[in-house]
């Protein structure tokens, strides 16, 4: 049977023809009273259409997806619109309302209230009017199945109303008045008041008309949506249950803060802040002016509230100052003999730099304390200079501290900031002090030689305060405003070269310098130190890896050469990655490294003993230079390029400075001059187009001490001899034939032994210097000391003589 539509009168027939309203929004549907907006407003003649009594009714139906993905919704199609382009079946309803709208558009209220099939499109112009074809819809309501479904269907709503506000008046009133006697309605009804279904699923309720079907198909969509309601609610309860618990906490500690403040049983956060404040100001032995600044502060913050940003700034600042070590010291150990097993203990060789430490503590323990002295390790990287810094703390029972100066250009990291700065905080400095809690420990500033300097300050100036002995009494932080003693702190800087350190810092400390180590040095410190230690660090035992003394020596000499110890540190780390590798693995784990295998697990040679020279040619000499990574040596190289009369010339090439290009010019100058008294042809010099290179050409080279190896070059070219390759040289030379002293003999006469020359000529004012040096530094070099460049020829050209300079002939004289 057919179940009426209540709103439409009896005596109300629909008409066949309407204006079509395409839309692209969710679909209508029957019994609904649907409020439709609208961007454009319709033809003048289409809303005569509608006002007219008879046909105030419209057609609402659907565009395809294709037809709006082609042309869009914006009303430019209605010359083009054909059935093709609507969906199956749309609805028919009665204009309530209809008007403009304040920006520009349209509004209509529609009764809803059959579906259509829109048959033909009458007109295109100037409105859209179809002819459509009205859908009955005949259910048989005391059918078992319909009346199971629907009950179905009205149990879920019900379930659905206790868990949706949205559903629960209009649902309960529509149920209460039609019941199961309005199938259809009730379903489309619901369809329509669903939030998880998809337009696309509306439209295919819409088309469904058969009402069995339909019921089952919206059963499964309430269905759903009772199941997304019911995880909602689990959601919502979780969270209010979370947020209801903390409620109750917050509101019962409130409660119980006001009950033990009451009874004198506890105080409020900011009372509490104020007694730990003052507790720890009663066992610092504070300065007259940190006590004054403190009592001042603790009233202000007692003026403030504990949730303002104010009272948390001066909070802090107040933590700073009671965390700091005022008063507080550890007891010196100022003696010698732990101190000096201390330092055998870490460090293996560099006698004379533990000498110079053990003279230091001895000053100290007369003085009866540490400090007004800042020590500065100077030397390559690899060396020791951080660990000997620590030894020092060690023996001496202090703290140690150490942070890294390399590449700061804020002063503000020595000095702190000023507390009207965001994020403000204390120096560096000041947070050593904090994380030692002794006001005397070992600060250790490393790479002192890297500091840089930008429009934010000059930490170099701001580091002369604190290196000052007359001044870091009262070293103020800019943060603190307060003056701290440094005094007993044992400052020990480190750098790579001491060059680059500005000389008022470099004025306020004594430099200990650290030369790199020799073959029998290093070999003693793989044994004791670095071996151990690599095992350790990988998990493995002494028993897992053995190298054998011919293999520790080659892997020095042929992967490790620099001055240092760290390249040493990685190939014994690498090879106890393999040995790691094996164990692991199950394998067995013990490695024996030999000459013979070293290739196998730590690759190709780095370095060679071969001279870079195939052969032995004139003009080619070695030199020894001095750099900040320890000493190397310098091959210099000259080539007779052409003769031209008259045109004598020297080209330079190698990247020289300007110091080391002066050095060339006087020894062509000083060479050309004594030439002819040495047999050389005296117009070389002026005919001869020469050019003078020291390799490698991408490294910058520099210094004065060139001089002898330069004019021992241009000499030997000249000369068509070569100068033996064992013999290696240093030595500035003056325009006279002077040979100066020169500085690093220590790390020059290493550079020598690394590269295995035999014999080496040093100045002769360096002989003090070279005798000051350990037995382990001078054996297996014979050392030869020239105090003018005829000398070096000597020790060049043993065999090379002077002519004897050509006599004058006798006049004849006639006898009477």
């Amino acid at each position: 049977m057919e179940t009426p539509h209540p709103i439409i009168l009896a005596d109300e027939v629909p008409p066949d023809e309407l204006v079509l309203f395409p839309t692209s929004e969710r679909p209508v549907f029957p019994g609904m009273v649907a409020p439709l907006v609208f961007a454009q407003a319709p033809k003048p003649e289409a809303l005569e259409f509608i006002a007219q009594k008879k046909n105030q009714w419209v057609a609402l139906i659907e565009l395809t997806p294709g037809f709006i993905a082609a042309h869009g919704n914006d009303g430019s199609y209605q010359s083009e619109l054909t059935v093709g382009d609507l969906r199956p079946i749309g609805c028919a309803g009665r204009v309530l309302k209809m008007g403009p709208t304040p920006d520009g558009g349209f509004h209509m209220l529609v009764n809803v209230q059959r579906r259509i099939t829109v048959a033909e499109i009458v007109s295109n112009e100037p409105h859209l009017i179809g002819r459509v074809v009205y859908h009955a819809e005949a259910v048989d309501v005391n059918d078992p199945q319909v009346k199971a479904l629907i009950q179905a269907l009205i149990s879920k709503i019900k379930e659905l109303i206790k868990l949706n506000a949205v559903f629960s008046e209009e649902m309960k009133l529509f149920i209460s008045r039609f019941g199961s006697n309005a199938p259809g309605q009730l379903t489309d009804m619901v369809a329509s008041m669903l939030s998880t279904i998809t337009t696309e699923e509306l439209q295919n309720v819409l088309e469904t008309l058969e009402p069995l079907e339909r019921i089952q198909k919206v059963l499964h969509f309430v269905h759903r949506e009772v199941e997304v309601n019911l995880v909602k609610e689990r959601i919502n309860k979780q969270i209010e249950e979370k947020a209801s618990k903390q409620q109750r906490d917050f509101f019962l500690n409130e409660q119980l803060k006001i009950i033990k403040k009451e009874l004198g049983l506890e105080k409020d956060e900011k009372s509490a802040d104020l007694d730990k404040i003052r507790e720890k100001v009663a066992t610092l032995k504070l300065s007259p002016e940190a006590q004054k600044v403190v009592g001042e502060e603790l009233e202000k913050l007692k003026l403030y509230d504990e949730r303002s940003a104010e009272y948390g700034v001066l909070r802090n600042y107040l933590q700073w100052i009671i965390s700091l070590p005022w008063g507080v010291f550890t007891e010196d150990q100022l003696d010698l003999a732990r101190v000096m097993k201390t330092l055998h203990q870490d460090h293996y060789g560099i006698q004379e730099v533990k000498d110079r430490i053990l003279e230091f503590v001895a000053v100290q323990k007369l003085k009866k304390s540490v400090g007004g002295s800042i020590l500065c390790f100077v030397g390559p990287p690899g060396v020791g200079k951080t660990s000997l810094g620590k030894s020092i703390a060690h023996a001496l029972g202090r703290k140690f501290y150490n942070f890294s100066l390399g590449g700061m250009r804020d002063e503000a990291e020595i000095k702190g900031h000023r507390r009207t700065y965001i994020g403000a905080m204390p120096g560096k400095i000041v947070q050593a002090l904090k994380s030692c809690e002794t006001a005397n420990p070992v600060l250790m500033l490393d790479e002192i030689d890297k500091l840089g300097i930008s429009h934010q300050g000059d930490p170099a100036s701001a580091l002369l305060e604190v290196l000052d002995p007359e001044q870091n009494h009262a070293f103020l932080d800019h943060y603190l405003d307060l003056r701290f003693d440094l005094s007993r702190v044992l400052f020990i800087c480190t750098a790579n070269t001491a060059d680059t350190i500005p000389p008022p810092l470099l004025d306020r400390m004594e430099v200990i310098p650290l030369s790199g180590y020799i073959l029998e040095e290093k070999v003693q410190i793989a044994r004791r130190f670095v071996i151990p230690k690599a095992l350790a660090a990988h998990g493995l035992e002494a028993s897992d890896l053995q190298i054998e003394d011919g293999a520790l020596e080659s892997i020095i000499r042929h992967y490790a050469r620099e001055s240092g110890v760290r390249s040493l540190e990685q190939q014994m780390r690498k090879l106890c990655r393999k040995v790691a590798r094996e164990k692991a693995s199950g394998k067995a784990a013990l490695l024996t490294v030999t000459r013979e295998n070293l290739r196998k697990y730590l690759g190709p040679l780095r370095f060679t003993e071969d001279s870079p020279y195939d052969t032995i040619v004139p003009g080619i000499v070695t030199g020894l230079a001095w750099t900040s990574l320890g000493g190397s040596t310098l091959y210099i190289e000259s080539l007779l390029v052409r003769e031209a009369a008259g045109k004598g010339s020297l080209k330079i090439t190698g990247q020289l400075g300007k110091v080391m290009e002066e050095s060339a010019q006087i020894a062509w100058s000083y060479v050309s001059a004594i030439a002819p008294a040495w047999g050389i042809a005296p117009g070389f010099f002026v005919d001869a187009q020469v050019h003078l290179h020291i390799p490698a050409g991408a490294t910058p080279k520099d210094g004065p001490s060139a001089g002898i190896t330069l004019a021992l070059s241009l000499f030997s070219l000249a000369l068509g001899r070569p100068v033996p390759h064992d013999l290696a040289m240093t030595g500035e030379l003056t325009a006279s034939g002077y040979v100066l002293p020169i500085g690093g003999v220590r790390e020059k006469l290493v550079a020598a032994k690394r590269a295995l020359k035999k014999r080496v000529l040093l100045p002769e004012e360096n002989r003090r210097d070279y005798e000051e040096l350990p037995a382990t530094v001078r054996r297996g070099l014979k050392v030869s000391f020239v105090k003018r460049f005829e000398q070096v020829l000597a020790h060049a050209f043993p065999k090379l003589r002077k002519p004897a300079p050509a006599r004058a002939k006798k006049p004849a004289h006639s006898r009477p």
